[in-house]
């Protein structure tokens, strides 16, 4: 079986720690070039995984050998160097959000298509095995209508996981765009819409600054958003969860109340409107606590929708529903009203 040829642009954490290592296990894929604007960060992935480092992602989109790339930069990045390297004919792994605008992302999903080349987002909540359970068993009708949730993804910020800790870029709008509600929000954003199985048509949100210094982004935000079939949740994301990350999901359903990644052992706990409970241990969420590395299952969803020729299942029109949702929340934040999605 010939190897996929894999290019990942930018060498911070989310590419040390997830796309170089999962891409290094993946018996279809071959790490062969890497690339970041601070020279010693790429010569030191390169020299791990024997690839050819560059600091301009131009050159790199130029070698004719490479099939795929991973975009792992900062947010403002997302969408010029996805769109260059889907007319360099590679298929394309994005990091999320994945882009800064509803424009930027229609032009990554024209680009695609324009070309023919995959283009996927990296949203890893999909993969998460309590979180597919959970889709399923709502999508069965077991749990019956769904009445409401809520979701939370908060830690204590990117300096304890960025690369360039407390000077990181997440803490700058010029290049991050969008602070906790970008970092974590579209995840759960991203996750309300495949669990439910439906699209949000209604925000409102207040998002804050509050809790980092020498930030001028977002880093507390807690949402109100209402579904097309009436499913009305919340949805809290934040830098300011100091001594613990919260990663939990509770769906509130008409013969069940169904706790995500709500309990340290039980990963996925139903309880039944009748007393019974149900507990499954699944294995742990994705951390960015040391030593708790898990397999996402992006990068090998990623290499298999191109190795078998099909559309990955976080494609950009689904990036795009998943931002659209985030955008709405900022709006809704700015003009205390809230907001319709189309």
């Amino acid at each position: 079986m010939e190897q996929i040829k894999i290019g990942v642009i930018g060498c911070g954490s989310i590419a040390k720690h997830r796309h170089l290592p999962e891409y290094h296990l993946n018996g279809r894929a071959e790490i062969m070039a890497v690339c970041d604007i601070v020279e010693e960060r790429a010569m030191d992935m390169a020299a791990l995984y024997h690839a050819e480092a560059y600091t301009s992602y131009e050159d790199l989109l130029e070698n004719p050998e490479i099939d795929a790339v991973s975009v792992c930069t900062p947010n403002y990045l997302h969408a010029p160097i996805s769109i260059a390297a889907l007319k360099a004919g590679k298929h394309v792994l994005c990091e999320k959000p994945m882009a800064v605008s509803v424009e930027e992302a229609e032009s990554m999903i024209e680009a695609a298509r324009k070309y023919g080349k995959k283009l996927m987002i990296g949203h890893n909540q999909r993969f998460v095995p309590s979180h597919q359970k959970a889709r399923a068993f709502i999508a069965s009708g077991e749990a019956g209508k769904v009445y409401s949730f809520r979701t939370a993804f908060g830690h204590g910020g990117p300096e304890g996981w960025s690369a360039d800790g407390k000077d990181s870029w997440f803490f700058r709008k010029s290049e991050a765009f969008i602070g906790a509600m970008g970092d974590l929000g579209v995840h759960k954003a991203d996750l309300i819409r495949y669990l439910l199985g439906e699209e949000i048509t209604q925000a409102g949100a207040f998002v804050e600054a509050s809790s980092k210094e020498n930030s001028d982004v977002d880093d507390t935000a807690v949402c109100i958003l209402k579904t097309e079939s009436g499913v009305i949740g919340t949805l809290a994301a934040s830098w300011s969860y100091v001594s613990k990350e919260d990663n939990s999901t509770i769906i509130y359903a008409e013969n069940a109340i169904l706790r995500l990644e709500d309990d340290p052992v039980n990963s996925l706990v139903i309880q039944y409107k009748n007393g019974e409970t149900l507990k499954y241990e699944l294995g742990g969420i994705q951390t960015n606590e040391e030593g708790k590395q898990t397999q996402s299952h992006v990068i090998s969803t990623f290499i298999d929708s191109i190795a078998e020729d099909k559309e990955p299942p976080v494609s950009g029109e689904e990036g795009l529903k998943s931002l659209r949702v985030v955008l709405a929340a900022l709006e809704s934040g700015q003009s205390g009203k809230i907001v319709r999605l189309p």
